[in-house]
C-alpha cells in the first residue's frame, strides 16, 4: 500500500500556503488528507491524529503554522513519522517567529522545516521521504529533477545568445 501524506493547517487561512503542497502531491499521485487542528485550540485532537497517523497509512505530516507555530512540534510529539514543517507568513514580524518557533525543536522531537511559506518543498520534501520505500516515486522525482535542470540549461543557452548579441 502506497503511503499517504496528511496535510494539517493550523487555521484555513493557511490554505494559500498549502495550496502548492497540494498541488504537487497531486502531480506526483500521492494522496493526502488535509484537515484544520489548532496546537492550541484543539490539542488533543492534534495528539490524537499524530498518534494514529502511521495505522491509518500515514508516511509524513505537513504542518502549516504562523505566529507562535506549535502545531509541527506537537505532532512530531505524538508520532514517530517525520514530520515537515512550515512556517506561515503572518503580519506578525513577516513569518520570521513562526519560523523560529518550528526549527527551534528539543532534542529528541525532530521537525524538518522549509522555508518561510514553503509549501511546495514541504511536499517534495516529503515526497522523497516517501520514495525511499516506492521505486515508482523515486522514478518521477528523477524525472523531475531531470527536467528542472534541462530548464536551465535552456535558459543557460539563451542567456548566452542573448549576451553574443549585445
Amino acid at each position: 500500500m502506497n503511503k499517504k501524506v496528511a496535510l494539517i493547517l493550523g487555521s484555513d487561512s493557511d490554505l494559500p500556503v498549502a495550496a502548492p503542497a497540494i498541488k504537487r502531491l497531486k502531480a506526483l499521485g500521492i494522496g493526502f488528507e488535509a484537515h484544520v487542528m489548532s496546537a492550541h485550540r484543539t490539542p488533543a485532537a492534534a495528539a490524537e491524529f499524530a498518534k494514529n497517523a502511521a495505522s491509518q497509512g500515514f508516511g509524513a505530516i505537513i504542518a502549516f503554522a504562523g505566529k507562535a507555530a506549535h502545531l509541527a512540534g506537537a505532532m512530531a510529539a505524538n508520532t514517530v513519522l517525520p514530520v515537515i514543517g512550515v512556517p506561515v507568513k503572518s503580519s506578525t514580524l513577516d513569518g520570521l517567529d513562526a519560523l523560529l518557533a518550528t526549527v527551534q525543536m528539543p532534542s529528541g522531537v525532530p521537525v524538518a522545516t522549509v522555508a518561510i511559506d514553503g509549501g511546495d518543498n514541504a511536499a517534495l520534501l516529503a515526497a522523497q521521504i516517501l520514495a525511499v520505500s516506492d521505486g515508482e516515486l523515486m522514478e518521477k522525482l528523477a524525472a523531475m529533477k531531470d527536467e528542472m535542470a534541462r530548464g536551465v540549461a535552456e535558459k543557460d543557452k539563451a542567456l548566452a545568445e542573448k549576451l553574443a548579441a549585445l
